[in-house]
């Protein structure tokens, strides 16, 4: 499964992908496989690309349009 928001989340924060591998202390490599799909994203993974980012994991992952975590 492709998660197109955390490429665009990336960009929109202008982070290269080696940047925000260095950020999540993974290689640019296992994160462009995210960005792609060829990879699952790992739950504890998720959870530190929404907590970077402060968003939702729904949002995140494509269940809800809002970017705001639940209080």
């Amino acid at each position: 499964m492709k998660f197109q928001r955390i490429q665009d989340l990336r960009i929109d924060s202008d982070l290269s992908q080696r940047q925000i591998g260095e950020i999540l202390h993974i290689s640019q490599r296992t994160y462009s496989h995210y960005e792609t799909g060829s990879r699952d994203i790992p739950v504890e993974m998720l959870i530190r690309i929404a907590d970077y980012y402060n968003i939702s994991l729904d949002y995140l992952v494509g269940r809800s349009d809002r970017k705001e975590k639940p209080e």
